[in-house]
């Protein structure tokens, strides 16, 4: 089902973005911006975590295509993509956040999530960039 979800968000927002849309930072930074576009219409309405649902499944695709790792069920009981170094990061929860929040409120973008889970977290360098060690190797982004 996530797979679907994710080939079904290429199909439906590639032809309306403009870009040569995919799994990649472009087509993320072009749903982010979408989602900013869409909050106020979706607010508070069941449409908006169905939307949520989608595009959560396409970005943590676009997460494992570019770094590798997996959808698995953290012992949190929320799904999310677990690299191979045993860290994870919840698509999920940053779209859901960023319908819920937006960019405005000083928030991260979806790409600068994207780029951390594929730059630092599958890398298992989220604790160098931060200059702490995590006690039980859960670097959730």
């Amino acid at each position: 089902m996530i797979r679907g979800n994710a080939a079904l968000v290429v199909d439906e927002l590639g032809p309306i973005s403009g870009i040569d849309f995919g799994f990649d930072a472009s087509s993320v930074a072009w749903v982010d911006g979408y989602i900013e576009r869409q909050r106020e219409r979706f607010a508070g309405k069941d449409e908006a975590a169905q939307l949520v649902a989608v595009l959560g499944s396409w970005l943590g695709e676009a997460i494992i295509k570019a770094a590798g790792g997996i959808w698995d069920v953290h012992v949190r009981d929320e799904i999310g993509v677990r690299f191979e170094n045993g860290d994870w990061c919840f698509p999920f929860s940053k779209v859901a956040k960023q319908f819920a929040h937006g960019q405005a409120d000083g928030g991260e973008t979806l790409l600068a999530f994207y780029n951390v889970s594929i730059d630092l977290i599958a890398n298992g360098r989220l604790a160098v960039a931060a200059d702490y060690e995590p006690s039980d190797k859960e670097g959730d982004a």
